[in-house]
C-alpha cells in the first residue's frame, strides 16, 4: 500500500474532504435541527455522521483497494429539514434514523429488497429529490430580502466563483458566509469565547423512540431518497471510472455505520457520487490502481473535521438562520439541477414525475406523512395508471 502513496492522491484527498464537508454540513445542521435537535445534538450529529464517513471510506478502501467515497445524505438531510418535528421530538427522528439504516443494510444482503429500490423508476426518485430540495434552494434569495448587505456577498461570491471553477463554488459561498460573520453580523461580547470553548468533540447519546409516524414519516423516505439518490448513484460514478465493486457489500457496509452513528444523531451516511468522481478520476492519479489512496485521505479529512464538528456548529449558531439556510441552499442548487432535468426529460413520464414533484414540494403533511412519501405515491399510482391505459 505504501509504494501506491502518491502527493497527487493525497492533494486530491484533502481537497475531497474539504468539498464533501464544506458544501454540505450546512444542510446537515438545518435538517437535523428541523427534526428537533438542539444546538449540541446537531453538532453531535455532525460530529458523528463525519466521523463514520471517515472510518467507512477507510475500512471501504483499504479492504478493497478500490477508490470508495463516503458522504453523508444530503439529499436525506434536505428532506428532514422539510418534514419538521414529529410526534416524539428527535428521539423519535433517531429511531426512524436507526430504522432506515437497518433496511439499508437490509438492501446490501437482500439482493430482492436492492433490486426492489433499485426499480424505482428514476423520474420519480428524481422527481421526489428536486421537490424536497427546492424549498432550500430558495433560502438565498430570501437572504436578500431579509438583508441585501449580509445575503448578496455570499451568493455574489458563489456566482463569480462557480463561473471560474465550479467545484470551488460553494466553499468560496462559504468563505463570503464566514467574513459576512465577522464584519457585518453583531456578535454579543462573549460569544466568540463560547465558540473557543467549543473544541471538545461534541458527542451526546439520544435513545431512540420507535413510532410507526417515524417509520412512514422519516425511515422511509429516508432510505429511499438514500438509495436513489446517493448509493446507487455511488455505484454508477465507480463503473464510469471502469471499476467493477460488488454493490450489495458496499451498501451493507454503509448502512452499518448509518446505524452506528445514529443513536448520536447522525442520519444517514452512503456511497458517494460527487467526491467519488473526483477520487476514481484521473486527477487523483494516472493509475487507476493507486486512486484508492484519494479515498483513504479524504476518510482522515473527514474524521479531523469532525471531531471539529462542535467549533464549526457553535460558529453557525450566532448567524441569523437565513445566511445558513442560504449557504446550504447554494450547495444544492446543482443537485435540483440535475434531478429536476432528468425527473422531466422523458415526454411520457413527464405528468407523473410533475405530480410527484409538486405533492412533495408543497410540503403537504397527510395523516402525520410526510408530502415525500405521498408524492411518490402519487406519481407512482399515476405512472401505473398510464401503463394500464396504455396497454389496453
Amino acid at each position: 500500500m505504501l509504494r501506491d502513496f502518491s502527493v497527487q492522491s493525497l492533494f486530491m484527498g484533502c481537497l475531497t474532504a474539504f468539498v464533501g464537508f464544506a458544501s454540505s454540513f450546512a444542510v446537515v445542521l438545518q435538517g437535523l435541527k428541523a427534526v428537533g435537535a438542539t444546538d449540541f445534538e446537531a453538532a453531535s450529529g455532525l460530529m458523528a455522521l463525519s466521523v463514520a464517513m471517515g472510518v467507512c471510506a477507510i475500512a471501504l478502501s483499504v479492504a478493497t483497494r478500490l477508490p470508495i467515497s463516503i458522504a453523508w445524505s444530503t439529499p436525506g438531510a434536505a428532506l428532514l429539514a422539510t418534514t419538521g418535528v414529529i410526534e416524539g421530538g428527535f428521539p423519535a427522528a433517531v429511531g426512524g434514523f436507526i430504522i432506515c439504516a437497518i433496511l439499508i443494510i437490509i438492501a446490501g444482503l437482500f439482493r430482492p429488497l436492492g433490486r426492489a429500490v433499485a426499480s424505482i423508476p428514476a423520474p420519480l426518485a428524481n422527481a421526489m429529490l428536486s421537490g424536497v430540495i427546492i424549498g432550500l434552494c430558495f433560502a438565498p434569495i430570501k437572504a436578500i430580502g431579509f438583508n441585501p448587505m449580509l445575503g448578496l456577498p455570499i451568493i455574489l461570491a458563489w456566482i463569480v466563483v462557480g463561473a471560474f471553477r465550479r467545484l470551488f463554488a460553494v466553499p468560496a459561498a462559504l468563505a463570503a458566509f464566514v467574513l459576512v460573520m465577522i464584519f457585518g453580523v453583531d456578535i454579543p461580547a462573549g460569544a466568540l469565547d463560547s465558540v473557543a470553548q467549543s473544541l471538545t468533540p461534541p458527542m451526546e447519546w439520544v435513545t431512540p423512540v420507535f413510532s410507526l409516524h417515524a417509520v412512514v414519516s422519516i425511515a422511509l423516505p429516508l432510505f429511499i431518497v438514500t438509495m436513489a439518490s446517493q448509493n446507487i448513484p455511488g455505484i454508477a460514478v465507480l463503473k464510469v471510472n471502469h471499476y467493477d465493486p460488488q454493490p450489495g457489500p458496499l451498501f451493507a457496509s454503509t448502512g452499518f455505520f448509518s446505524l452506528l452513528s445514529a443513536p448520536f444523531g447522525g442520519h444517514a451516511v452512503n456511497l458517494a457520487a460527487i467526491t467519488a468522481a473526483m477520487c476514481a478520476g484521473e486527477d487523483a492519479h494516472p493509475d487507476p490502481k493507486r486512486r484508492y489512496w484519494a479515498a483513504i485521505i479524504g476518510g482522515v479529512g473527514y474524521i479531523i473535521f469532525g471531531l471539529l464538528a462542535g467549533v464549526v456548529t457553535a460558529f453557525v449558531a450566532l448567524a441569523p438562520p437565513i445566511l445558513i439556510q442560504a449557504v446550504a441552499g447554494l450547495a444544492l442548487v446543482g443537485a435540483f439541477s440535475g434531478s429536476a432535468v432528468a425527473a422531466f426529460r422523458e415526454p411520457e413520464t413527464r405528468e407523473a414525475a410533475a405530480i410527484t414533484f409538486l405533492i412533495t414540494a408543497s410540503g403537504l403533511s397527510f395523516a402525520g406523512v410526510s408530502g415525500a412519501f405521498w408524492g411518490l405515491i402519487g406519481g407512482g399510482l399515476m405512472m401505473a395508471l398510464q401503463r394500464v391505459v396504455k396497454r389496453g
